[in-house]
């Protein structure tokens, strides 16, 4: 049934005849008995708007200048939305949260049936956003100006995790799981082990001891992980509510893997404290399942198309690759290495995870013993990375997952040193090339990885060494930037532990970088802002904040991408600094205090060095975006633009978009927020962040300048059509 033929509500009925008693030009357009004389006069009148302001008029012409979005105000976002809103009416865009299914936006068609006949399908939601842009073309003030005293304010509600009342909370939690392990163990509810059992006589007080001694060997946390619901109903003092534990059965009949360690486990919250209600509902969201998840797991397909590789085929961006597991590419100058080893699991799963699609696929899986590194791996290991070696443009080499470290040290040290050589074969074959024929060497090394938050008790001395090891001989071949990319979301997630291991990973050398996830829990005011300052004191710089991806299947945690623009505008602004600022940090490689000096020195609550991107299918990285529709029920349709500051495949044209139906509504995002209690005035602008242009990146995070004239040629690449 078409959606045009379905009644609107009485409470949607209310909200439009409040609109049309506020905008009676609208009234007056959508009366006629011609819908397609209706249009017509509304994009008369649009025009002539148009044509009364410059800026936007130059801003239609030159397509996303930022130039000129810096320029535009509040009014003038409405005005482009609704240009929008008639330019691409009546059209249907695929929308894979509905199985592919498309959607129409055709706003102006669904007021126009309301009025006459009570119908056009339009929801609550639908309206709700026509009022607040209808309300915003004719603001006179700009943006809403947040104060540094609100901002901190809205930081104070976050709890860190290196809190003293909190320290003593977790501490509690630790004891309640060992002495719980120690009475399973009594029990003979887990196999017995050579590492870890108890001698014979051993008194309870001696088991509690020897626990303990256990609790700081990583090994530990991942032989004993819980991987059913349970297990984990036990360990987490039976605090599970009757609701939560009906989706964990109903995940564990669909066949969801479930895996989380005991350190991570005691950091959440099983008792109402004051001061500390839903402090913890980052990490909640963050590895219990939900009924999103739960009910399109089997169904997920991938989000990013450079993952759907076929052997002797270019995937999405054009790239040939040896095959679909190792080694995953979208752009010329950087690719994913993923390595056969423990490597390709994690210390815990995301439920957000971009990588859902293979631990559907069973290429990621917590099977630890069975991902062991077997004899062949060696030879394997040089064969793949040939592939960076004989690459004309492959300069930057991400090592990832999975998670990097969840590779045993011996196994790490051997991917390092095959790296290393790789890359000294590299440069020496350049030494033979003729000028503006050499290939492009490695000058960066990055290690992707959720252990220092996961089980920091991972980052022992042998590893630090290992890295400080390989940094001191792959600078001499010309490997410049040394990355630890870490994957903190919450300030909560920051621990005694955790900042021990972030200390030993900076004094192996290299720098240590975040990338957090802008999952609904996260999103809420001064939450980034607190991760950033805590992180900060840590000696992290921020690196990206991603908006969430994917289809129906992450909607729960989903935020739509006007909020990320409002976090931009109204709180991140108050830690950006210029890069000139910035260059004694990767100067001096004192992270620690170099941060710290920087901060007191220009007065700033954090440092906002990070990006604010989506992932987004063919396109790489990029928040630059319009709406340009909307459902019926709300959910904004957005056009993105690739981001125009970096290197991209050739497939990639400076014309070339991707369009996003996104997942949920703002008023559907605004009650979850509401339920989380936070109040819904102090996002009142968010409805009005309908466009947004990509920040640039710091110039700490760019590739060093290359002396060696690179060749422009591309290889590993094939123009033909991708799968």
């Amino acid at each position: 049934m078409n959606q045009l033929n379905y009644s609107i509500s009485p409470r949607s009925k209310r909200i439009m005849l409040l609109i049309l008693k506020e905008n009676p030009i609208l009234e007056r357009i959508i009366s006629k008995e011609d819908f397609e004389l209706s249009n017509l006069l509304a994009k008369r009148y649009i025009d002539i708007l148009i044509c009364k302001r410059p800026g936007v008029k130059k801003f239609i012409l030159k397509s996303h200048s930022k130039e000129v979005f810096k320029r535009l105000t509040w009014s003038d976002y409405a005005l482009l939305r609704i240009h929008n809103y008639l330019k691409y009416g009546g059209q249907t865009f695929v929308d894979l949260n509905i199985k592919s299914k498309e959607s129409l936006s055709d706003p102006l068609k669904i007021f126009w049936f309301a009025y006459h006949y009570g119908t056009g399908g339009g929801k609550f939601a639908f309206f709700t956003d026509m009022h607040k842009l209808l309300i915003q073309i004719k603001a006179k003030k700009v943006k809403r100006k947040v104060s540094i005293k609100e901002l901190k304010n809205w930081m104070a509600l976050h709890p860190s995790g290196m809190d003293e009342d909190l320290i003593i909370i977790r501490n509690q939690n630790k004891e309640r799981i060992i002495r719980k392990f120690v009475e399973l163990q009594e029990k003979g509810f887990y196999k017995p082990s050579r590492k870890y059992s108890f001698p014979k006589g051993a008194t309870l007080k001696h088991k509690i001891e020897s626990v303990y001694s256990w609790w700081d060997d990583y090994r530990f946390h991942l032989h004993y992980a819980i991987r059913d619901y349970k297990t984990l109903y036990l360990y987490l003092d039976k605090s599970l509510t009757d609701n939560k534990m009906d989706l964990f059965r109903k995940a564990s009949r669909k066949g969801l893997p479930f895996f989380v360690n005991f350190h991570y486990l005691s950091l959440l919250i099983t008792k109402k404290l004051e001061g500390y209600v839903g402090a913890d509902m980052p990490i909640r969201d963050y590895i219990f399942y939900n009924e999103d998840l739960i009910n399109e797991f089997g169904h997920i397909v991938a989000w990013e198309k450079e993952d759907i590789i076929e052997a002797g085929k270019p995937n999405a961006a054009g790239w040939l690759l040896p095959n679909d597991k190792n080694i995953h590419r979208r752009y010329p100058e950087v690719a994913i290495f993923i390595p056969d080893s423990m490597g390709r699991s994690c210390g815990g799963l995301c439920v957000s995870c971009q990588r859902m699609y293979d631990f559907q696929k069973g290429h990621l899986n917590f099977n630890l013993d069975k991902l062991r590194p077997r004899k062949s791996w060696a030879e394997r290991l040089r064969e793949l990375l040939t592939y960076f070696e004989e690459d004309k443009q492959l300069k930057d080499i991400l090592i990832t997952g999975g998670d990097s470290l969840m590779s045993s040290n011996t196994t790490l040290r051997n991917i390092l040193e095959e790296v290393y050589q790789m890359s000294k074969r590299k440069k020496q074959a350049n030494i033979q090339r003729p000028v503006g024929e050499k290939y492009a060497e490695m000058v960066r090394i990055r290690l992707g990885t959720r252990m220092p938050v996961y089980i920091p008790q991972r980052i022992d001395e042998e590893l630090v060494e290992i890295l400080k090891e390989f940094k001191q001989k792959a600078k001499k071949i010309g490997i410049q930037q040394f990355v630890i990319q870490t994957h903190f979301v919450s300030s909560m997630e920051i621990t005694p532990q955790s900042k021990q291991a972030i200390r030993r990973l900076l004094s192996s050398g290299w720098m240590v970088t975040n990338q957090a996830v802008f999952t609904t829990s996260v999103s809420r005011r001064g939450h980034m802002a607190k991760l950033r300052f805590e992180l900060n004191k840590l000696g992290v710089l921020p690196y990206y904040t991603f908006s969430v991806k994917g289809f129906r299947e992450n909607r729960y945690n989903f935020v739509p991408n006007a909020r990320l623009a409002q976090e931009a505008f109204e709180e991140k602004f108050f830690g950006n600094i210029e890069d000139r600022n910035l260059m004694q940090v990767t100067e001096n490689e004192d992270y620690e205090s170099d941060i710290r000096e920087i901060l007191n020195k220009r007065d700033l609550p954090f440092l906002a060095t990070d990006r604010l991107v989506m992932n987004l299918p063919a396109l790489g990285k990029s928040l630059t975006y319009s709406v340009i529709g909307i459902t019926n029920d709300g959910r904004r349709i957005l056009k993105f633009n690739h981001d125009s500051e970096r290197r991209h495949s050739p497939v990639v044209q400076p014309s070339d978009e991707v369009i996003i139906v996104e997942s949920k509504s703002i008023t559907h995002y605004l009650k979850q927020l509401e339920k989380k209690g936070c109040l819904i005035e102090d996002y009142e602008n968010i409805y009005g962040y309908s466009m947004f242009t990509t920040e640039k990146r710091k110039a700490v995070f760019k590739y060093p300048d290359s002396l060696a004239q690179i060749t422009k040629e591309i290889n590993h690449f094939s123009r033909d059509m991708p799968i």
